[in-house]
C-alpha cells in the first residue's frame, strides 16, 4: 500500500496557536516536545524519516529506525516528534540540533496514519490513538508513546508543564480525523519563558524584510 503512495500524501498536521488551553471533554492534551517533527513511514524492511517539510532523514537516526523495524507490524506510518533528552530527563534541543548525538535521538509517537498497511487518517484521534497504542504495546528503546490527559485538566496540566521548563501543550480534538496543514483542532499553547519562544522570534525577524521609514518612523 505504501508503496503506491507519494512522500506528499503524508504532510503532517499543524496545530493553530491558542490563547487559552481547551477545558472540555473532548480534548486530549498532550506535552509538547521541544525537538524536530518527524514523519516515520516502514514498509517492509524499508524505513524512511522525513521532516515536515519533506527533508528525507531515513539515515540521520539511526537509534528510532531500528526501533520502527524491531515492531511486529511491517506497514505503518507514524507521526511524532525527535527528541533529544537531556541528563535531567528533559528535551536538550542544542544537543538535538548540534547534530553530534543523533545516535540518542528517540522519537516520541502522537499519532498514526497508517497501520497495517490500511489509511488509518479518515478515523477519529481517540481511535487513531488506540491503534498507536496496541501497535507499541511493548516497549521498544527508541520510540516511546507519547502520553496524553484528557478534558478539564488542560489548564493545569499547561501551568505543571511550564513549571517543569517544557515547551507547552498541544490539545486535539477526539472525535477528529487527521488532515494535512494547518488545522483548528489542534491547538498549541507554548511556555512564554521556553527558549523555543527566543528561537521563534530570532527566526521571525531573520526572515522578515527590514523595516520600512515613512516620516521619521520605524514600523515593526
Amino acid at each position: 500500500y505504501l508503496s503506491r503512495m507519494r512522500t506528499s500524501d503524508f504532510l503532517p498536521c499543524i496545530p493553530t496557536r491558542a490563547t487559552k488551553v481547551p477545558d472540555r471533554p473532548e480534548w486530549p492534551h498532550e506535552v509538547k516536545y521541544d525537538g524536530y517533527r518527524v514523519i516515520i513511514q516502514r514498509e517492509g524492511k524499508r524505513v524512511r524519516l522525513f521532516t515536515r517539510n519533506g527533508h528525507d532523514w531515513s539515515d540521520k537516526y539511526p537509534l528510532i529506525a531500528e526501533a520502527a523495524l524491531r515492531n511486529r507490524c511491517s506497514s505503518f506510518v507514524l507521526d511524532g516528534e525527535a527528541v533529544l533528552l537531556g541528563v535531567d530527563g528533559r528535551p536538550d534541543f542544542d544537543g538535538l540540533h548540534s547534530r553530534k548525538h543523533n545516535d540518542e535521538v528517540q522519537f516520541y509517537a502522537f499519532d498514526i496514519l497508517v497501520a497495517d498497511g490500511e489509511d488509518v487518517r479518515q478515523l477519529p484521534l481517540s481511535m487513531r490513538k488506540t491503534n498507536l497504542s496496541r501497535l507499541f504495546a511493548r516497549h521498544v528503546d527508541g520510540i516511546i508513546l507519547s502520553d496524553f490527559e484528557q478534558g478539564e485538566i488542560g489548564p493545569d496540566l499547561f501551568r505543571h508543564a511550564c513549571l517543569l521548563g517544557l515547551e507547552g501543550l498541544v490539545s486535539k480534538h477526539k472525535d477528529r480525523p487527521y488532515r494535512p496543514g494547518r488545522s483548528p483542532h489542534w491547538v498549541k499553547m507554548k511556555n512564554p519563558k521556553h527558549p523555543a519562544m527566543t528561537r521563534v522570534q530570532d527566526a521571525h525577524r531573520w526572515c522578515s524584510p527590514p523595516p520600512r521609514v515613512a516620516f521619521s518612523h520605524f514600523q515593526d
